[in-house]
């Protein structure tokens, strides 16, 4: 793991996504929204990572606010999965505390990036 919390966290959600799409597909046969739920789930750390590589600064704000909109849209794939009867309240809880988390740190690093000079 590298000492950069928001590339670690966003890739550990990935993974997470990855492993929750395969289940999806094998255990429940649902393939049509797991495929928007991996989509979105794993660019949330795409964008992170092309954020920290950024040449510039409007390239790091404008990175960070995509991932903050693909974790958003991570979210609401995981409310149709989960009030769609697909997803146990177990199993989107879980995940969603996880989502939660890296929405947090992704819009306080976006925040804090757009008002600092």
């Amino acid at each position: 793991m590298s000492e950069n919390i928001v590339l670690d966290k966003s890739l550990d959600f990935a993974l997470r996504i990855v492993e929750l799409c395969h289940y999806l597909n094998e255990d429940k046969r649902e393939f049509v929204l797991s495929k928007e739920l991996l989509i979105s789930g794993t660019n949330i750390g795409r964008h992170v990572r092309a954020a920290i590589g950024a040449e510039n600064r409007e390239t790091f704000i404008s990175e960070f606010g995509i991932a903050r909109r693909r974790a958003l849209e991570t979210e609401y794939w995981l409310l149709v999965l989960f009030h769609g009867e697909i997803l146990t309240e177990h199993e989107y809880n879980s995940i969603e505390a996880d989502r939660l988390e890296l929405v947090k740190i992704i819009s306080s690093i976006h925040s804090s990036s757009r008002h600092t000079n």
